[in-house]
């Protein structure tokens, strides 16, 4: 048996977890590349968005999160909880 201190160690240690199926979500970079094409969904969804605004978000999530936490006064775990629904509700949406 060899003198070493050798252990032997299970190698479910060692597994990575299995991925859990990835539920299907907006994909940002899409809705960026035809914000043209989105954003008349966005601005049904926060009315209060003007398009100077629009035009600053440009696609990008965390830029509209932003936009609606200044305009309409709401917190950033509201912003999320709003974007997450119009996420949820346009999931399928393609441009």
């Amino acid at each position: 048996m060899g003198g070493g201190l050798e252990q032997w160690i299970p190698d479910w240690q060692f597994r990575q977890p299995e991925p859990k199926p990835k539920e299907i979500e907006m994909d940002w970079n899409i809705v960026e590349g035809n914000w043209k094409q989105f954003k008349g969904k966005v601005k049904a969804q926060w009315g209060k968005l003007t398009d100077d605004h629009l035009d600053v978000i440009a696609g990008k999530r965390d830029q509209l999160m932003g936009k609606i936490q200044e305009s309409y006064g709401i917190t950033k775990d509201e912003a999320e909880k709003q974007i997450k629904d119009f996420e949820e509700r346009n999931k399928d949406a393609r441009p």
